[in-house]
This record gives C-alpha cells, structure tokens and sequence, in this order.
C-alpha cells in the first residue's frame, strides 16, 4: 500500500542513504536565445533575449502559454540542446551538455518496462559503475522516500501513473544531482493524483534540497509549489515577469487564504493574456 503523505510524516522523514548533503546549485543564464531550424523549414525563434538567475536551493516554475519555450528552455538548461547565443552557467561554470549535476523527470514517466522499480531506480548508479549490490541498497532508500516502498519487484505495466511518476522521481534524485528539472511531470495525471503528487514532491525537495526548475501549464500549481513564479510571453517566449510566491505552507489552508486566491487571479490574467496575444498572431 502506498504510503500517504502524512504517514510518511509520522513515521519520520525516510533518509536516502547518500555520503553527504549534496551543495546547492546556482543556476545563472544570460542573454539566452534559441532558434529551431527544422530541414527544410521556416526557421522559428523559440526563446530571445531570456536572462534568469536562480538560486540554490529554490524552486521555481516556468509558466505561460503553449508554445512560449517553457521546454526549450528547460532542455537547454539540462544540455539537451546546444547553446548557440546566450549562456548558461551553473555554479559559474557554463554547461556545455548534459551532466550528473542535472537531473530531469519527464511528463511522459519514461522508465524502462522491461526493468522492475528497484531496477529502474538503481539504473543510472548502475551507469555510474556503482556495484549492483550498491545501487539496489541505495535504490532501496529512494523508493521508500518517494512511497513505494513494497512494489520494489513490480513492473511499470502493474502500476498506476501516480506510481510510475513516483518512480520516475526516484530514479532522479538517486543519481544525487543538484538540480532537479521537471518538465509537466504530472501533467498526465487525475486531479487527486496530481495533487497527492504535489504534496509528496514539496515533502521530498524539504527532505532532500534541491534546485528545482518546474514547468507547468497549471496556474494553481504554479503558485502552490513555487517560492518565484516565471510568466514568459508568448512566442518568441521571453521572461514577461516574475511572481513571488512567498507563502507560509506549513498550514495546509493556505490555498483558501485570499493572498493565494488572488496570487492565483493574478497568474491567471498574466498568461491568459500572453495566449490571446499568440492567437491574435496566428490570426494575422
């Protein structure tokens, strides 16, 4: 049985078992822009002129219409796709591609069917060269931390979404990296998945720090799991504006306090306006 939220709470928080607290990590972009040049194609400006700093230890999401480079963004930052103008520094250092100090969770779970979830969360330590022994006891720390605690022999096939994103998760932070990047990880999700998922990620970034960068499409949980919010315009998207989203969480009700209600409101006109100034533009 999965384990909720709060009886995770009072048992006591479950400790990966890693040497040491990771540091963490800065990330610093400048000047930053992307252009997708298909073969073939009309080439299209994905991102111009964005400049973002995010410190260590913050989480923030990137929020706005459809099509304004949330992803591009967030696939740059991780060294998926190459850096032409603009840069991108973590810790002062630029990235030059993809590295252990960035880790990232996709929408779509992308674990390995064939592999059970102890297998598939010990995988990248595998890859690491950790012992088999090794990585499957410290495997073993994850997937308890993210409540799967029993279905370490199950495949992706026998398990709900919610699980498979938990999973998914846990494979992540396994490999220990400083950033955690998360593209609309529970977009595909039920209402009361996504925010039984919500809760349990602010839980484990509590446990475990990390820099989060979180794209999402949903205002409500823009505002519920971020410290900053970041609205970017419509294509090419640039940083429209920065929302601070400085709420006490510790009590649950907050979501029903009027300074979140019109935080929210607030999100809402900012990017409802950015997609009818995309739609305008299509219609030209």
């Amino acid at each position: 049985m999965l384990h909720t939220l709060n009886e995770s709470r009072s048992a006591g928080p479950p400790q990966p078992m890693i040497s040491s607290p990771p540091a963490l990590t800065s990330v610093d972009i400048r000047d930053l822009k992307y252009i997708y040049a298909p073969a073939n194609k009309r080439p299209v400006t994905a991102l111009e002129n964005v400049s973002l700093e995010v410190k260590a230890g913050e989480f923030i999401s990137l929020l706005g219409p459809s099509g304004c480079g949330k992803s591009t963004l967030l696939y740059l930052i991780g060294g998926f796709l190459p850096i032409v103008e603009g840069t991108i520094s973590v810790d002062g250092k630029q990235i030059a591609g993809p590295g252990p100090d960035r880790g990232i969770v996709f929408q779509s779970f992308a674990l390995f069917p064939w592999l059970t979830v102890l297998q598939n969360v010990a995988y990248g330590l595998r890859k690491q060269g950790m012992s088999k022994a090794n990585a499957e006891d410290n495997a073993r720390s994850f997937v308890k931390l993210v409540g799967l605690e029993g279905f370490e022999d199950s495949f992706p096939s026998h398990l709900s979404g919610g699980m498979k994103q938990r999973a998914a998760i846990a494979r992540t932070l396994a490999i220990d990296p400083k950033i955690l990047l998360m593209d609309e990880p529970f977009g595909a999700l039920d209402a009361q998945t996504r925010s039984l998922m919500q809760d349990e990620l602010l839980a484990i970034w509590r446990r475990s720090p990390k820099t989060v960068i979180f794209v999402t499409h949903d205002v409500h949980e823009a505002a519920y799991l971020s410290q900053r919010v970041v609205v970017m315009s419509a294509r090419p998207g640039r940083i429209k504006t920065i929302v601070s989203c400085d709420f006490d969480r510790s009590d649950p009700a907050f979501v029903r306090s009027t300074q979140f209600v019109e935080k929210v409101d607030e999100l809402q006109r900012l990017v409802r306006a950015e997609a009818k100034r995309a739609e305008d533009a299509i219609g030209r």
